[in-house]
C-alpha cells in the first residue's frame, strides 16, 4: 500500500515536471511564432506603404505630365490663333489698300465722265442751236410752223396706220377661217376613213323560220290556248298565218322579241307545247338572254377598252344589242361613236380614254328601264352620275344634244361623232317622203303663229329654231309663243322622241355707206 502510495506520488511529481517542462517548450514556440509574423506583417506594411508611396508618385508624374501637355495645346491654340489674326489682318490691310485703289479710280474716271457730259452739254447746245436755226429757216421757206407740220405728219400716219392694220387684220382673220375650216374637215375625214363598222337594220317585227306549216297549228294549240300563253308569257304578238314557214313575231320591245323567238325555238325543239311548259321555258330563255346582255355588255367593253364601269352600267350597254334608232342598232352606233371619239381626241391632242368611254355611254339613257320624262342625254346624264361617272364625262352625255351647256372638250367631239355616226349613208333608214314630210309639216305649223319669219327644223326634226320678228314680238311674248308652238306639236304630230322649241328675237341696226 506504501509502494503503491510512494509510486503514485512519484509520479505525480514526474507529471508536474513534464508538465512544466511542456508548458515552457511550448510558450517559447508561440512566441517566436508571433515574432516571426510580427516581423512578416511589418515588412508587409512597409511594402504596401512603398507601393502606395509609388503609385502616388506615379499620379503624381502623370498629372504634372497632363497639365503640361494641356499647357502646350494652350500654347500651340494660341499660336495658331495669333497667325488666324495676323493674316486676317494682312487681308484687311490688303482690302483696304484694294479699296483705296478703288476709289482713286473710280475718282478718276468720274473727273473723266465730268469732262466728257461738259463736251456733251457744250455739243447738245450747239445742236439745238443749229436745229433752231434750221427749223426758222424751214418755217420761212414753207410758210408753217413746225407743230403745224407735226400735226399734219401725225394726221397722215394716223390714216395710213389705221388702214394698214384693217387691212392686215382682215388678212389673219380670212387666214386663220381658212386654216381651221381646212384643219377640222381634215380631222373629221381622217376620223371616220379610220373607223369601218356595220350597221344592223332592226325592226318592230321578227319572222321565225320553221321546217313545216304543221308546226303552227302546235304553236296555235287547243282554242288557242299555246299561243296566249306565250303572248301572255313574252308581252309581244303572235302572228300564225297563211305565211309558209314562217311565224311573225311582231312587238317593238327587241328584248321580248328574242326572248320569244328563243322560246318558240326550244319549245319546236322539245315538242312539249303546253302552257305550264310555255312558261318555264320563257323564264328560263329570259334568264339566258339577261346573262347574254351582261356577256354582251362585258365583251363590249372589253373590246373597246372601257375599264371601271360599274356592273349596272355595263348590263345597260348589253341592252343597246337590241335596242335599235332609226333603224340603227344601238350597240353599234355607241361602239361606233366611241371609236370616233377616240381617233378625234387623238388628233386633237385630248385624252382618247375618255373620249372612248363618253362616246360609249352617250346613248345610255335610252335603254333605261325606269323611263322618266326626260330627254334621253339627260337621263343618261343621270344615270352616269348615279353610278359614279366623273364630271366631264357625265357633261359630255347630257350634253351630246345640248339639253345643257358643254363645260369640257370632250362633250363636242361626242356630239360631233354622234352625228357622224348616224348621219353617213346607209346608218339610218326612214322613208323620204315620209322624213321630208314631218320636216315640212313642223316647220309650216311654226310659220302659222303670227310674227315668225323664219323656221329651221335641226337634227333630224328633234329641234326646231324659230326667228320672229323684234318688231312684232316682245321678249315676254317669246316664252308663250314657245310654249303654245311645243303644245301644237304635241298634240298635232307625230314623232320620235321629244323637240326642242328654241324661240330665237333679235334686234339688228342696219346704215349703208354710199
Amino acid at each position: 500500500m506504501l509502494i503503491t502510495i510512494l509510486i503514485a506520488i512519484v509520479a505525480l511529481i514526474a507529471g508536474a515536471a513534464g508538465c512544466y517542462f511542456f508548458f515552457r517548450y511550448s510558450t517559447n514556440g508561440m512566441l517566436k511564432r508571433a515574432t516571426i509574423e510580427a516581423e512578416n506583417i511589418k515588412k508587409n506594411k512597409i511594402i504596401e506603404a512603398k507601393e502606395k508611396f509609388i503609385a502616388l508618385k506615379q499620379e503624381h508624374d502623370n498629372k504634372i505630365r497632363q497639365d503640361e501637355q494641356r499647357k502646350q495645346q494652350r500654347e500651340q491654340q494660341l499660336n495658331q490663333r495669333e497667325q488666324q489674326l495676323q493674316q486676317r489682318d494682312q487681308q484687311l490691310n490688303q482690302k483696304q489698300s484694294d479699296i483705296q485703289r478703288a476709289q482713286n479710280e473710280l475718282q478718276q474716271r468720274s473727273q473723266k465722265v465730268e469732262q466728257q457730259q461738259k463736251a456733251l452739254d457744250y455739243k447738245q447746245q450747239e445742236i439745238d442751236r443749229l436745229h433752231k436755226q434750221a427749223l426758222q429757216q424751214l418755217e420761212q421757206a414753207s410758210g408753217i410752223s413746225a407743230d403745224q407740220a407735226k400735226e399734219q405728219l401725225v394726221e397722215s400716219l394716223k390714216d395710213e396706220a389705221k388702214t394698214a392694220a384693217m387691212a392686215y387684220i382682215n388678212d389673219v382673220m380670212d387666214e386663220a377661217r381658212l386654216n381651221a375650216n381646212k384643219e377640222a374637215k381634215k380631222i373629221v375625214i381622217q376620223t371616220i376613213q379610220r373607223v369601218a363598222s356595220e350597221t344592223t337594220a332592226e325592226n318592230a317585227v321578227s319572222v321565225f323560220h320553221i321546217d313545216n306549216d304543221e308546226v303552227k297549228g302546235r304553236v296555235i294549240g287547243r282554242e288557242g290556248r299555246n299561243i296566249r300563253a306565250l303572248e301572255a308569257a313574252t308581252g309581244v304578238e303572235i302572228v300564225v298565218d297563211d305565211t309558209p314557214e314562217a311565224i311573225t313575231v311582231s312587238g317593238y320591245d327587241p328584248v321580248r322579241r328574242e326572248i320569244a323567238c328563243l322560246a318558240l325555238h326550244q319549245l319546236i325543239q322539245d315538242g312539249r307545247i303546253h302552257p305550264a311548259r310555255i312558261e318555264e321555258v320563257v323564264a328560263k330563255v329570259t334568264k339566258q338572254v339577261e346573262d347574254e346582255i351582261v356577256e354582251t355588255g362585258k365583251r363590249t367593253t372589253i373590246d373597246l377598252g372601257v375599264h371601271g364601269l360599274h356592273p349596272e352600267l355595263i348590263r345597260l350597254i348589253g341592252k343597246m344589242k337590241y335596242r335599235s334608232s332609226y333603224g340603227q342598232n344601238l350597240l353599234q352606233h355607241a361602239r361606233e361613236t366611241a371609236n370616233l371619239c377616240a381617233v378625234m381626241a387623238a388628233e386633237l391632242g385630248l385624252n382618247p380614254k375618255k373620249a372612248r368611254r363618253a362616246g360609249l355611254l352617250h346613248d345610255i339613257g335610252k335603254v333605261a328601264e325606269n323611263e322618266e320624262e326626260l330627254p334621253h342625254a339627260a337621263l343618261g346624264m343621270k344615270i352616269c352620275e348615279k353610278y359614279g361617272e366623273k364630271p366631264d364625262i357625265c357633261n359630255a352625255v347630257g350634253a351630246h344634244h345640248d339639253e345643257i351647256e358643254m363645260e369640257t372638250l370632250i362633250a363636242p367631239i361626242v356630239q360631233a361623232c354622234d352625228a357622224i355616226s348616224g348621219a353617213r349613208p346607209g346608218a339610218r333608214r326612214e322613208i323620204v317622203e315620209t322624213y321630208v314630210k314631218r320636216l315640212n309639216d313642223l316647220e309650216n305649223l311654226a310659220m302659222s303663229f303670227p310674227g315668225v319669219i323664219k323656221t329651221y327644223a335641226l337634227q333630224a326634226g328633234r329641234e326646231l329654231r324659230v326667228i320672229v320678228g323684234a318688231e312684232k314680238i316682245s321678249d315676254n311674248d317669246t316664252k308663250l309663243l314657245s310654249f303654245d308652238l311645243a303644245k301644237r306639236i304635241q298634240d298635232e304630230m307625230t314623232y320620235p322622241g321629244q323637240v326642242k322649241v328654241t324661240v330665237i328675237r333679235e334686234t339688228r341696226a342696219i346704215n349703208f355707206a354710199k
